[in-house]
């Protein structure tokens, strides 16, 4: 009995194996397409945006200890001295600040409802959405967050859930300020879809909200026009780039709300949206990355790359 146990576990790994490599046929490893991708890049600018978990930080049980690597901190440092850098995660922007604990970059907060750079954008002023504030250090930036109006709402949706959860051991409920993330990692396997129809039978009251799947969590979000791509374009614009032909876009992540982002780089008609994962998926990245490891390889070769080509 236990022999065809076996004989069946290693034919689903087979079968998993030639699928990842039917997969990656179509979403080449951008490491082993690395010399191709920099051909393309030469003469433009280019311009780096990462997402934060399971990107930059391994996917980890508590959210609260999603740390950054040593390693991988001083690989953005480096990339973020020579190319604009921004990291655009769905956790809040103080959070993801302190766990990257980085100045030479740009953030952004909330999947792209909270933007801070030290320009802001003439693109977007209009808006509504854009004002001046100073940060914790005393420097003035530029804070876009169209999704202020709904901040009442979100704290209430919080504290509505939070009660609601507690007949579900090991659920948690994260204030990400402009979206709020239920995270049911450690709920009983059991339990689970009831878990999820407690949150979408919850939030049938406010239908100004939707809820999207991630990895073992439900993100809750305002229901407007923004998203990680709408960050993307504004953080260009932010850097100078609107309007110009000279520059190169990459976007790094690994959850279904990067998708907004690879889809609008095509749009561009330039860069490479890659995606990170280990397991075939359904996707519009153009290339991949299997894990945070080679994320950080990925980012090492590039500055090396740029510094060689400085020197030429």
């Amino acid at each position: 009995m236990g022999s065809l146990t076996e004989s069946a576990t290693d034919n689903n790994h087979g079968d998993l194996l030639d699928s990842y490599r039917t997969w990656l046929e179509e979403h080449p490893s951008a490491l082993d397409s690395f010399e191709a991708m920099i051909a393309v890049a030469e003469g433009k600018k280019l311009v780096l945006f990462l997402d934060y978990d399971g990107t930059l930080s391994p996917i980890v049980d508590d959210p609260n200890k999603a740390f950054i690597s040593d390693t991988m901190r001083a690989a953005v440092r480096e990339v973020g001295n020579l190319f604009p850098t921004a990291i655009v995660s769905g956790r809040c922007i103080d959070k993801v600040k302190g766990f990257v604990k980085l100045d030479n970059i740009v953030y952004a907060g909330s999947h792209g409802m909270d933007i801070s750079t030290p320009t802001g954008s003439l693109k977007y002023e209009g808006e509504g959405h854009q004002t001046e504030s100073v940060d914790e250090q005393g420097t003035k930036v530029v804070k876009f967050q169209p999704a202020q109006e709904f901040l009442p709402t979100i704290k209430e949706i919080i504290q509505v859930l939070e009660q609601k959860i507690k007949t579900f051991e090991g659920a948690m409920v994260e204030d990400n300020r402009f979206c709020v993330s239920v995270h049911y990692r450690h709920v009983n396997e059991k339990e689970v879809d009831t878990f999820k129809e407690m949150v979408q039978s919850t939030m049938k009251a406010y239908p100004n909200f939707r809820i999207n799947g991630g990895k073992m969590v439900l993100e809750i979000k305002p229901s407007i026009n923004w998203n990680k791509g709408r960050a993307l374009e504004y953080l260009l614009d932010t850097f100078g780039f609107t309007g110009s032909s000279d520059f190169l876009p990459l976007y790094i992540g690994d959850d279904r709300t990067d998708e907004d982002a690879f889809e609008v780089i095509p749009g561009l008609g330039r860069g490479f949206p890659i995606i990170v994962s280990s397991v075939p998926k359904d996707t519009k990245a153009s290339y991949s990355l299997r894990d945070t490891d080679e994320v950080m390889d990925f980012m090492v070769r590039l500055a090396k790359w740029k510094k060689a080509e400085s020197t030429t």
